[in-house]
């Protein structure tokens, strides 16, 4: 109890200081969030469009921050982000950084940052929480948090939905696993980053709400492209075909938002990639596969979307999918 005073007297203080300093725009989105900040410098570790999104919004929020990643483009783009402090050694991050923020490509990257060398299970540094908010094998999830807390560390699951804008804006969907005491100190994080955070359940289950998340997705991208392309071969239009499904019970995401906003503007620049997404189906069937039911439908989306992929190339945006293989 006594532990719990003083971290909370640490971290008014902390909000004290930031308050002073914060820039207007800053101090507004701090009282629309959580209550309290974070104490200490926060880490990302991976700077995608996704990584770079985060560090730019926790910089906004008057948090200190420092990112990290393999790619000295990425590293350039990142130090150009007012407030960011970007460094090359990854050990700066365990050192310096109470909190790291993991925006990562794949499952094997998350455990070789965590576990391999260099890793922070390899650091002298004790006490580190590590928010993934990667797309990763709950599985590999279970293992890597047991492995940390045995080390004292803390490790929290919460991979996003929302892209890079939503990264960009501190508007993201976030689906979160872990013991309930990592999640509260990752909670005032997770408030910069999200508008909407669930909590799933414990270690693994944010990355299982991910996954499930994400094949339908996946799956509603091919029907409704194949639906979409019937309807106007038989001679309706997309706009008249889209305000009718978006009324009525057929309507999904997909329609609502990524055919006006991705498809049917032609722009097909949401940043999420072909290649990513076969990553996430292909960790969706491992996982069902591993629960011994009956998925024939999920192997299809699966076997369709990597065809898909082959097709367009793992570059290209997830969203051609709803085209069919390219001509």
């Amino acid at each position: 109890m006594e532990d719990r005073r003083r971290r909370h007297l640490r971290d008014v203080r902390h909000l004290h200081r930031l308050g002073r300093h914060r820039r207007p725009d800053a101090a507004h989105h701090g009282l629309r969030r959580s209550g309290t900040m974070a104490a200490g410098k926060i880490a990302v570790v991976g700077l995608g469009r996704m990584g770079q999104g985060m560090l730019a919004t926790l910089a906004r929020a008057g948090v200190p921050v420092i990112g990290y990643d393999v790619a000295a483009g990425a590293r350039e783009a990142a130090a150009a982000v007012p407030g960011v402090e970007v460094t090359e050694d990854l050990g700066v991050i365990w050192r310096e950084a109470e909190t790291i923020v993991l925006s990562l490509p794949f499952p094997a990257t998350v455990e070789a940052v965590l576990t391999g060398e260099g890793g922070l299970l390899g650091s002298p540094a004790r006490h580190r929480l590590v928010i993934d908010t990667s797309t990763s094998d709950p599985d590999l999830t279970r293992t890597l948090h047991a492995r940390l807390a045995a080390a004292g560390h803390a490790l929290v699951d919460a991979p996003v939905s929302g892209g890079p804008a939503g990264a960009a804006s501190g508007a993201l969907s976030i689906m979160v696993g872990g013991v309930p005491e990592a999640v509260e100190r990752a909670k005032p994080v997770l408030d910069i980053l999200g508008q909407k955070v669930s909590v799933v359940g414990g270690p693994g289950d944010g990355h299982i709400a991910k996954l499930v998340n994400n094949v339908l997705v996946a799956g509603h991208l091919i029907l409704a492209g194949e639906a979409m392309r019937v309807g106007v071969a038989a001679g309706a239009t997309l706009d008249a075909l889209l305000t009718v499904v978006n009324g009525a019970s057929g309507r999904s995401a997909v329609t609502e938002v990524n055919y006006p906003r991705w498809i049917a503007s032609g722009s097909f620049d949401s940043g999420f990639t072909m290649g990513l997404m076969a990553k996430d189906v292909g960790l969706a069937l491992e996982l069902a596969e591993r629960t011994g039911l009956a998925i024939p439908m999920l192997r299809e989306v699966r076997e369709r979307w990597n065809a898909l992929t082959q097709g367009w190339g793992p570059t290209a945006d997830f969203n051609r999918a709803v085209l069919g293989d390219p001509a």
